[in-house]
């Protein structure tokens, strides 16, 4: 079950962010202020000890996609990756004390 609810908050966290990236074009100060979000959602999740891979992959894609000047794509791959923080930080801190409810007693 848990699998299934994160799956479903990244889900809607990934179509918030899609929704707002489709808007206007995004400059270099908004992909700059989505990427700051991101990197400060992944360092929490470093601070838990659970960082994915899969954000890393993304946050790079977005500095890739900076570098080419598509900033559309950056903001899009910074908003993706911040949404992926987030769900490592609450898979950190939802499972922190989840095997409570498992222990033999």
């Amino acid at each position: 079950m848990r699998t299934s609810m994160l799956k479903s908050i990244l889900t809607v966290a990934l179509l918030i962010a899609g929704a707002s990236s489709a808007r206007a074009a995004a400059s270099e100060a908004d992909f700059k202020a989505a990427y700051a979000a991101a990197e400060a959602a992944n360092k929490e999740a470093a601070a838990l000890r659970n960082q994915w891979t899969t954000t890393a992959a993304a946050m790079a894609a977005a500095k890739k996609a900076a570098d080419s000047g598509d900033f559309d794509q950056a903001v899009a791959a910074s908003k993706e990756a911040e949404a992926l923080a987030k769900a490592s930080i609450y898979q950190a801190t939802s499972e922190k004390e989840a095997w409570k409810a498992i222990e033999i007693r």
